[in-house]
């Protein structure tokens, strides 16, 4: 790209980052988080790098009891939410709440309680003291008030109606009647065991889901996200509608290491929009180019979005089977957006960018081709039948220095 173009992007870059930051803010609420300074971004990155830690260490050698595993991984998550998401959204995104820290404090320590009272928990199984039913009681609601703050009222409204009907059944006519629970039993079914809370999902989120998003948040800060999107200017900016394919083939090989619509929005729309809408590209077209080139962000293997982990292990297949089973469908939603650009760019005249100012092919390769090595080691992994270890693991066919749980051979 040449230094003309640079600037332009970069100008434009830097004014819309802060409109991109607070249109997602408003429309999505996993968006609308805090931005510290200071002793508050000193402490998140602790919080973060510390759960990252964790996950890398039990990946590698070998994971914990399914429920001091999901326990930790809660505890280091809701600590997250409660800091960084503000418990009404008028609140100060600049500093932290004393009500937020109070929170973020007790519910650190409610799957704290099942770690450091694990033997006894499990020697009295089934059993629940009051101690247990005060833990479990506030651990439940914690939850439900930490997914309203990062997802919004109807996952808490829908958890909400489920607790209810677990109350409600002998009072419901026909075949939804059943004999109903005790609120101890509930609390003792939801919290201290691997059925509720920490059932599956939680547990594929604790094993897989986490590894593949601190990999893919690995790539894009190292930079291959530019890279992608310098490759697709290369290979399509010529083109008719020239950066509008653009951003359809950055916002594909993007969603191999995103895995998140959302995510993919905000690495590639701040460049590919401002792109072309400075080339005359009208606003709404450019907005619904990225949108919909976006959306196959978390269809496009192989870091898909946490479906399809939760698919993988709900199925009992293994995660490679779905990655497969995805690649053809995100080749043809790609392919149909692409058609589709390529189709209104010619009605309406839409011009690429000149050769002159486009990158190289094979001098962005030989700059910054090794950025994707990790992206195509776990394409070779996962397609020769390796997956992320999810239990201590016997002899392997692996080299010497790397952990024995760093990955299991699927066998046929």
């Amino acid at each position: 790209m040449t230094e003309r173009n640079h600037k332009l992007t970069e100008e434009n870059v830097k004014g819309d980052n802060i409109n991109l930051r607070k249109f997602l803010a408003k429309y999505d609420r996993e968006s609308d988080y805090r931005c510290f300074s200071g002793i508050g971004a000193y402490l998140v990155a602790f919080i973060a790098i510390s759960f990252s830690l964790f996950q890398l260490y039990t990946a590698m050698f070998g994971v914990l009891d399914a429920h001091l595993q999901r326990a930790a991984h809660l505890s280091f998550g809701l600590a997250l939410v409660y800091i960084l998401y503000p418990t009404r959204r008028s609140w100060c995104r600049n500093s932290m709440h004393w009500f937020d820290a109070l929170l973020a404090v007790v519910a650190t320590s409610m799957p704290l309680y099942i770690i450091v009272f694990y033997k006894d928990l499990v020697m009295r199984s089934g059993i629940v003291t009051p101690t247990d039913m005060v833990i479990g009681v506030l651990g439940v609601f914690l939850v439900m008030e930490a997914a309203r703050r990062v997802v919004g009222w109807p996952i808490v409204i829908v958890a909400s109606v489920f607790l209810a009907y677990a109350f409600a059944g002998p009072n419901i006519p026909g075949v939804l009647a059943h004999q109903g629970v005790s609120l101890k039993h509930l609390v003792g079914h939801l919290f201290f065991t691997t059925e509720g809370i920490f059932g599956i999902p939680l547990g594929v989120s604790a094993t897989f889901i986490f590894l593949f998003i601190l990999f893919g948040a690995y790539l894009e800060k190292t930079g291959l996200g530019k890279f992608f999107i310098d490759l697709a200017n290369a290979v399509a900016g010529w083109a008719s509608g020239g950066p509008a394919k653009v951003s359809v083939l950055s916002s594909g090989l993007m969603g191999t290491v995103s895995g998140s619509s959302v995510g993919n929005v905000a690495g590639t729309g701040c460049l590919t929009i401002p792109m072309m809408k400075s080339l005359g590209y009208r606003p709404q077209f450019a907005g619904a180019v990225e949108a919909a080139a976006s959306t196959g962000g978390q269809l496009m293997p192989p870091i898909m979005g946490a479906a399809a982990f939760l698919m993988a292990e709900f199925v009992g297949i293994p995660y490679i089977n779905v990655v497969k089973a995805a690649t053809i469908p995100a080749l043809l939603y790609f392919i149909g957006i692409w058609i589709c650009v390529h189709l209104e760019a010619r009605k309406y005249g839409l011009k690429g960018i000149p050769r002159n100012q486009l990158p190289q092919v094979g001098k962005l390769i030989l700059e910054r081709g090794h950025l994707a090595i990790p992206l195509v080691a776990i394409i070779y992994l996962l397609i020769s039948g390796y997956t992320p270890c999810v239990q201590p693991c016997g002899p392997l066919d692996l080299p010497s220095w790397l952990p024995c749980c760093a990955v299991q051979r699927v066998l046929p």
